[in-house]
């Protein structure tokens, strides 16, 4: 198996260039900073859009990160002035099922924390894919590209 990563960015600017990534995508790994509410809005406003218009049988996970930041005292205090909090563990899961997601999980690239986890996920999603995917189609996979 061959693994292929792409990071796309999520600026309007880019929305155009993008979508040429998606034909052929195995697994969608859309992600969220647990510290940013309004990166996980997108993901029910935005993202989830895009990937289901793009790829509707394509599974794709649900990822918190930056975990490592919930209890950081600054990036709290940052958060409190605007009244808000960081994204708890069951917020993430309750929106990964209200979305269709195949599993969430978190992690923080700064201590790895989870990281395994994602990458572990991703691949599950596609070599036992869920029933009705496009992916119960094919019976051997030689290239796994994940967005």
């Amino acid at each position: 198996m061959i693994l292929g990563l792409f990071d796309t960015a999520g600026q309007e600017d880019y929305d155009r260039l993008r979508v040429l990534a998606y034909p052929d995508t195995d697994v969608f790994v859309v992600c969220f900073s647990v510290m940013s509410p309004a990166s996980f809005e997108n993901v029910e406003k935005k993202w989830r859009p895009e990937v289901h218009h793009y790829g509707e049988q394509t599974p794709f996970i649900l990822v918190g990160t930056q975990v490592d930041l919930r209890d950081n005292y600054f990036e709290l205090q940052r958060l409190q002035k605007n009244r808000q909090k960081p994204v708890s563990y069951e917020m993430g899961l309750r929106l990964a099922n209200r979305v269709g997601a195949n599993c969430y999980v978190e992690c923080s690239a700064l201590t790895q924390k989870g990281l395994k986890a994602v990458f572990d996920n991703a691949i599950l999603a596609v070599i036992n894919p869920q029933p009705g995917s496009r992916r119960t189609r094919k019976k051997t996979t030689y290239l796994c590209k994940i967005l």
